[in-house]
């Protein structure tokens, strides 16, 4: 490269010199040339306007004598010529000579009038003026002037060529200094692309180089810090996210593996390397399919996966990065689900245990409450123990159902009911119960959208749901139930009219054992279990719930069931797979 800009440069100023020389050489020729023809015709002027003072008052018969003296004291060829243009004398012989009509430069003398006539035939010079009734001409050949023009023109050729040996050896100069500058440039610049931030051209201040050679190095300075920074960040990131006890691992748009901490590397079946596909290392169907979603619907999704590492339970969050790509977080609740499995064992277990005794203390005290002996004081101890022995029987049996629906051997028996059906059939269960409470059970806004559900457990809902309603809504009269469409799903809702539900206690009303007012709970028989019942009912449907509730406007629980529709099942890429099944759900479509 430094050959080729050194050859460019040399080349360049050589051809800029020679052209100069050109020009210079053809101008100075031209000039010269003009202005020895304007001497000579200043001079020829001159020597004519003596000659025609000369021949005033001369003898006709002397004219050619004068003429032939006239010529060799001006150096040039005297003719001499009457008032129509007829050559009378001449410094030389011309035998025969009789020209027809006049030369232009007399013609303008006597036609015309002019006080000088000009003109150039071949390379003589003519110059007429009047003497008198005659005219005077001088003819002077230019070629005289080529002798001196060519002594000047070789002058300037010798002066230019070795001017020109002189700039080519100024120009090599300057164009080897010029190429050595650019060429530390360009292995300053190599550098740079091989990672040395610490090379520098450092130039001083001469021209326009050594200020794009300033702002490089200044580049170069700011391009290092920024690199040290960032290898600084890098290395705080690797450290905390070696540190973290959740495995996070990165993958960019193709479906590669792009980085991993080390718990991801200690968690994985086979080693997690860099640039492999992500189905290559880990093989759980439901990390793959969250990566796949973060990948192709750049959406953030949560999963349960149990495969990645033997006797391990994961909750993965995949989510997609600005730049393309997704970041997957896999957070180890192995513990945490053997502690639920565990407290839903024991909580199953008791309650299990608990009803056989239960059912034999009731037994034991209705039949005692059988005989009509009893004094008042023992009827009214019966009577508290009977009331508390149902109250904890109700208490197991919501705690038997919460652990059925929590467990992970719960099944639903979808089938495929209409919306409206459904209301119909939950309003028909309980209208018993509340005709009790002296309630009015309405029905408000239906549809007959199509949605998959288990018919019993969406029944278990509705009386939760209403049940909760009669406690607690009571001074609205009635209670309404009805359905809506939102889009690609069912909203079910029902609404009481009573003293409502206060704003801080609206995410908490579906844990178990959470009361609003505690003391009027116990009074109307509550476990506190119905409404975890529910949601847990309804998540295993794939749908949500929530409360929506204002201090004296009553409250209206809603729940949300996706509707039925057949979708065409996504294109996953070879980097991930598609997700298995769920098995705790088992599909019956029935028309209704």
């Amino acid at each position: 490269m430094t050959g080729r800009v050194f050859t460019k440069l040399f080349f360049s100023f050589v051809l800029v010199l020679f052209l100069g020389m050109a020009v210079l050489d053809f101008s100075l020729r031209q000039i010269m040339e003009q202005s020895l023809r304007q001497q000579a015709e200043e001079s020829l002027e001159g020597k004519a306007r003596l000659l025609a003072v000369h021949l005033g008052g001369a003898d006709p018969a002397s004219l050619a004598r004068i003429a032939r003296l006239d010529a060799a004291a001006a150096g040039a060829e005297v003719a001499i010529f009457d008032a129509q243009g007829q050559l009378i004398a001449a410094s030389q012989d011309h035998p025969g000579f009789q020209a027809a009509t006049p030369a232009p430069e007399v013609a303008a003398v006597l036609d015309q009038h002019q006080p000088l006539g000009r003109a150039q035939r071949g390379a003589t010079l003519y110059v007429a003026v009047p003497a008198g009734s005659l005219v005077v001409r001088l003819a002077y050949p230019l070629t005289a002037i080529r002798a001196p023009v060519h002594m000047l023109r070789r002058g300037i050729v010798l002066a230019s060529m070795l001017s020109l040996v002189l700039a080519i050896l100024l120009a090599a100069l300057l164009a080897h200094r010029v190429a050595a500058r650019l060429a530390r440039i360009v292995v300053f610049a190599n550098r740079i692309a091989a990672g040395d931030l610490s090379a520098r051209v450092e130039e001083g201040n001469l021209d326009e180089i050594s200020a794009v050679a300033h702002a490089l190095d200044v580049t170069a300075g700011r391009l290092e810090q920024s690199f040290h920074a960032l290898e600084s960040n890098r290395s705080e990131l690797t450290a905390l996210l070696d540190s973290m006890q959740e495995a996070v691992i990165a993958i960019n748009p193709q479906g590669q593996v792009s980085w991993c901490n080390a718990v991801m590397q200690r968690i994985a079946l086979s080693p997690v390397q860099e640039g492999r596909a992500l189905v290559h290392s880990i093989r759980d169907p439901e990390v793959l399919s969250s990566v796949a979603a973060a990948l192709s619907q750049r959406k953030a999704s949560r999963r349960r996966a149990i495969s990645v590492a033997p006797g391990k339970v994961f909750e993965v969050n995949a989510a997609p990065m600005p730049g393309g790509g997704a970041v997957a977080v896999l957070h180890d609740v192995s513990e945490i689900e053997r502690s639920e499995t565990t407290r839903r064992d024991f909580v199953a277990n008791v309650s299990h245990e608990l009803r056989t005794p239960l059912t034999c203390i009731t037994g034991y005290v209705e039949t005692l409450l059988d005989d009509h002996g009893l004094s008042d004081q023992t009827r009214e101890f019966l009577l508290i123990i009977l009331k508390n022995a149902s109250r904890m029987n109700r208490l197991t049996e919501d705690l038997l159902a919460l652990a059925s629906v929590e467990s992970g051997d719960y099944k639903l028996n979808l089938q495929k009911i209409q919306a409206s059906a459904l209301v119909e059939e939950a309003v028909q269960s309980l209208d018993g119960l509340v005709l009790d409470s002296e309630l009015a059970l309405e029905v408000g806004e239906t549809t007959d959208e199509p949605v998959m559900a288990d018919l019993d457990a969406l029944s278990q809902v509705f009386g939760n749901l209403v049940e909760n309603a009669v406690k607690y809504g009571r001074a609205g009269g009635r209670v309404r139930l009805g359905a809506r469409r939102q889009g690609a799903l069912v909203e079910f809702y029902v609404q009481d009219f009573g003293p409502g539900i206060a704003y801080e206690h609206l995410p908490r009303i579906f844990e178990r054992f959470y009361r609003v007012d505690k003391a009027r709970s116990r009074e109307s028989g509550g476990t506190g279990l119905g409404l975890a019942i529910a949601k847990h009912i309804v998540h295993a449907h794939g749908g949500d719930i929530r409360c929506e509730s204002e201090l004296g406007l009553g409250a209206t629980f809603l729940f949300l069931l996706p509707c039925v529709a057949v979708t065409s099942a996504p294109a996953v890429s070879n980097a991930v797979a598609n997700p298995t099944p769920n098995p705790r759900v088992a599909v019956q479509t029935i028309e209704k």
